[in-house]
C-alpha cells in the first residue's frame, strides 16, 4: 500500500559558543539558538507541523472511520479483502501519529516557552494537545495524557471519565490566558490555519471544542455535559458561528489525502452510504463532494443522477470491479487545507442542546436549519430553501451493480424538513444525520456520534471478518473502538492491562468494547 511520508519538525541544533566565534564562524546552512530566537521561532515553528498531525491519511482515515461510517469505500482487495473495512486490524497508527507528532513536539515547546519566558506559546501547545487527545480517545477510550513525559517504566493510562475533566479545566486556564491576553499577534506568522494568529477567533475554538466534548458526554454524564456545555455557550468569547471563523488548517503544501488515494492511487471511491443519503434527499452537494460518472449502466437504479458508491466492507473480487464508480469531486485535486471544526457543526451541536434543555442553545429548529444553511455555503452548493422544505424525499436503497451482496435496504426514512411535532429521538436523528453529511473529509467525529447516539442510521459492514484476534462484531451491529497499538501491548503491557480494566467490568482491549461515553442504549433522551 502506498502512504503519504509526512516530513516531521526538523531537530534543532544547539550552539553554545561566544559571540565572536558565531560572528565568524556561523554555518549558514545551520539554524542557531540565537537566530531562532527571533520573532520567537525558537518556540514558534512546530505548531504546522503539529497541527497537520492533527488528521490522519489512508490508514488512519480512509480504512477507517471514512470506511466504516460510509463515506468512502475501497475498491481494493486489500489484504485478501481482509482488513479493517471488514473488521480484521490490519493498520493501527493513530497513535503513533498523535503521541510522534503532536505530543512529543509540545512537550519540547512547553519546556521552551518556559524557558525564554513566552508563556503564550506553552498555552497554545497545550489547546492543540487537547485538540489531538480528545480525538485520539475517541478511537481508544484510556490514553496516556497526564502522565505522558513521565520517566517511569510503566507509564499509566488516564481513565476516560477523568479525562474529561481535565480537559475541561485546563480549557479553563488556555481561555483565562487568552482573555488576558485578547492583542497578543505572538502566533500570527505561525498559524498554519485561517485564523492567522487572531487570540479571539482562537477562543472561539475553544469554547466550540467545548462544547463538542460536552455533547460527547452527554449520556453518561449529563450533568457534567450541561454545566460544560452552558459555559461554552455563556461564554463572552463566542463561538464558530460563521463559516469565516471555521477552523480550517493548512496541509503544508500537500494534497488533501482523500483526493490522492481516489486519483492517484484508486484506492478510494464514493461511499454507498453517501449515495444512499445524497442521492435519496436530491442533496445539492452531493456533486461538490463527488465526481459524476459517464457509464449509466453503472447507477440503472436512479439514472438521472449519476453517481455510484461502494458498500462500507464491500465484498471486492478484483480492483477494476469498483474503480469505475464515483470519485471524489475534481475539485478535491487542489485542496490542500483541512477542515477541522466548522460552523455548521457548532450549529448542530446547538440544536441538539436546545433538545436536551441546555441554557443558551437557542431554537432546535432555527439551530437545525442555519447548520444546514452553513454547510451548503461552506461548500459551494445551491439549492438549500428547496432541500429544507422537502418533507417528501428519503434515503434510498443501495444496488451494487458489480456484486449483489453488496446491496443493503435503507434503514433510515428520515426526510430534511423540520418537524416540531416530531419526537425529540426523530428530530435527533434529522440533527445528527445533517452533521454526518456536512462532516465530508473529517469522519472520525462522525464515528463518535455514531456510537454515542446511533445515528445516521447506516448497514453494518457487507462483510463481517471479525474474529477472535481482534474481537467480534455481531451480525447487525458495528466496530466500536481500535485496540491498543501493539508496541504499548509489549513494552508498555502493565499499563495496558489497567487502562483495560479502566473500561469496565468484562472489558476487553478489542473492536467490541464500547468505550465509556457509549452507553449502548437506544434511546437519548
Amino acid at each position: 500500500m502506498k502512504k503519504i511520508v509526512i516530513a516531521l519538525v526538523t531537530l534543532i541544533a544547539f550552539a553554545a559558543c561566544t559571540d565572536n566565534f558565531i560572528e565568524t564562524n556561523q554555518n549558514p546552512y545551520q539554524i542557531s539558538d540565537e537566530l531562532l530566537k527571533q520573532d520567537f521561532n525558537l518556540v514558534g515553528s512546530p505548531f504546522s507541523n503539529m497541527i497537520f498531525n492533527l488528521n490522519g491519511h489512508q490508514i488512519e482515515e480512509d480504512l477507517c472511520s471514512d470506511n466504516w461510517m460510509g463515506y468512502m469505500g475501497t475498491p481494493t482487495d486489500f489484504v485478501g479483502n481482509v482488513n479493517n473495512t471488514t473488521y480484521y486490524i490490519r493498520w493501527n497508527t493513530y497513535w503513533n501519529r498523535v503521541y510522534g507528532s503532536v505530543m512529543s513536539p509540545s512537550k519540547q515547546v512547553i519546556q521552551l516557552a518556559k524557558d525564554n519566558n513566552l508563556p503564550m506559546f506553552a498555552t497554545w501547545a497545550k489547546l492543540i494537545r487537547i485538540f489531538a487527545v480528545s480525538k485520539l480517545t475517541g478511537v481508544h477510550g484510556p490514553v496516556i495524557y497526564s502522565q505522558y513525559g513521565t520517566t517511569a517504566n510503566s507509564i499509566a493510562y488516564d481513565k476516560e471519565s477523568d479525562l474529561y475533566p481535565l480537559f475541561f479545566k485546563q480549557l479553563d486556564s488556555i481561555q483565562t490566558d487568552f482573555n488576558a491576553n485578547k492583542e497578543y499577534t505572538g502566533y500570527k506568522k505561525f498559524d498554519p490555519s485561517q485564523y492567522g494568529g487572531s487570540i479571539p477567533r482562537w477562543q472561539k475554538l475553544v469554547n466550540s471544542l467545548r462544547l463538542r466534548l460536552a455533547m460527547r458526554i452527554s449520556k453518561v454524564d449529563p450533568a457534567m455535559a450541561k454545566t460544560q456545555g452552558e459555559k461554552a455557550l455563556a461564554d463572552p468569547a463566542g463561538l464558530i458561528t460563521t463559516n469565516a471563523d471555521n477552523f480550517i488548517n493548512s496541509l503544508n503544501g500537500n494534497k488533501i489525502p482523500v483526493a490522492q488515494i481516489c486519483y492517484e492511487w484508486d484506492d478510494t471511491r464514493m461511499g454507498a452510504v453517501m449515495e444512499s443519503f445524497l442521492v435519496g434527499l436530491k442533496d445539492g452537494r452531493i456533486s461538490k463532494y463527488f465526481a459524476p460518472m459517464t457509464n449509466a449502466a453503472l447507477y440503472a437504479d436512479h439514472p438521472s443522477v449519476p453517481y455510484k458508491g461502494v458498500r462500507n466492507g464491500a465484498y471486492i473480487k478484483a480492483k477494476a470491479d469498483h474503480v469505475p464508480f464515483s470519485k471524489v469531486s475534481e475539485d478535491f485535486q487542489t485542496v490542500q487545507t483541512r477542515r477541522n471544526f466548522t460552523a455548521a457543526e457548532v450549529a448542530f451541536l446547538k440544536a441538539e442542546a436546545g433538545l436536551r434543555g441546555w441554557t443558551g442553545a437557542g431554537d432546535p429548529k432555527t439551530n437545525y436549519e442555519e447548520g444546514i444553511k452553513l454547510s451548503f455555503a461552506d461548500w459551494g452548493a445551491g439549492g438549500v430553501d428547496a432541500y429544507l422544505a422537502d418533507a417528501t424525499s428519503k434515503p434510498i436503497s443501495y444496488v451494487d451493480p458489480i456484486d449483489a451482496r453488496n446491496n443493503f435496504t435503507a434503514a433510515s426514512t428520515i426526510t430534511v424538513a423540520w418537524n416540531n411535532a416530531d419526537s425529540n429521538e426523530l428530530k435527533l436523528e434529522k440533527i445528527i444525520t445533517q452533521k454526518y453529511l456536512n462532516t465530508f473529509t473529517n469522519t472520525q467525529e462522525a464515528w463518535v456520534d455514531f456510537r454515542r447516539t446511533g445515528y445516521p442510521k447506516i448497514p453494518p459492514v457487507a462483510k463481517n471478518d471479525s474474529n477472535g484476534d481482534w474481537g467480534v462484531i455481531t451480525a447487525n451491529e458495528w466496530i466500536k473502538r481500535m485496540p491498543f497499538v501493539n508496541a504499548e501491548r509489549t513494552g508498555n503491557t502493565a499499563a495496558v492491562a489497567d487502562a483495560v480494566s479502566k473500561m469496565g467490568t468484562g472489558a476487553k482491549d478489542d473492536i467490541a468494547t464500547r468505550l465509556w461515553w457509549d452507553t449502548g442504549k437506544a434511546a437519548n433522551f
